[in-house]
């Protein structure tokens, strides 16, 4: 059995959603390749090698979102202490450089998403984060550099 996939409730139903669509998909790709197939020669034949290879890129997502799924526990909310950072709470941080504020909320990789101030757990600022209280000033090793923040809210 592979690693635990921790999600939301949310989460786990879009990835749930995304994999109907792709089931849904088989049928079609199995009818380009028949209709590739009966054109004739499969050797020189560039519509049957592209319809295997679509086959074959669906058959892994597909894959890949079985495995998400049946490896997934999903997080109750409601049991989320938020005396410190850890997966699911929304930290709001000082940037002790330039002042600015900005909230993050730390989720699956599957369920991030920077527009919406949702990132991975397994990014350089979430590990950094993870474990800190209000309070807390932290440097964290990022590509560009070090940051370095002030932890000023908790909350879920």
């Amino acid at each position: 059995m592979g690693k635990t996939t921790y999600l939301t409730r949310e989460g786990y139903n879009k990835l749930k959603k995304e994999l109907e669509k792709l089931l849904e998909q088989r049928p079609q790709i199995a009818k380009q390749i028949a209709e590739a197939r009966d054109k004739g020669d499969l050797s020189e034949n560039a519509e049957y090698d592209a319809a295997k290879e679509a086959q074959g890129m669906l058959e892994m997502k597909i894959s890949k979102l079985q495995q998400t799924l049946s490896s997934a526990h999903i997080i109750d909310e409601s049991q989320i202490d938020t005396s410190e950072v850890q997966m699911l709470t929304t930290v709001k941080l000082k940037n002790l450089k330039t002042g600015q504020e900005i909230s993050y909320t730390i989720v699956n990789e599957n369920e991030s998403n920077l527009k919406e101030g949702k990132i991975a757990i397994n990014t350089p600022i979430a590990k950094g984060l993870l474990g800190k209280k209000v309070g807390d000033k932290v440097k964290i090793q990022v590509p560009s550099g070090v940051l370095e923040f002030e932890i000023l809210d908790i909350t879920l």
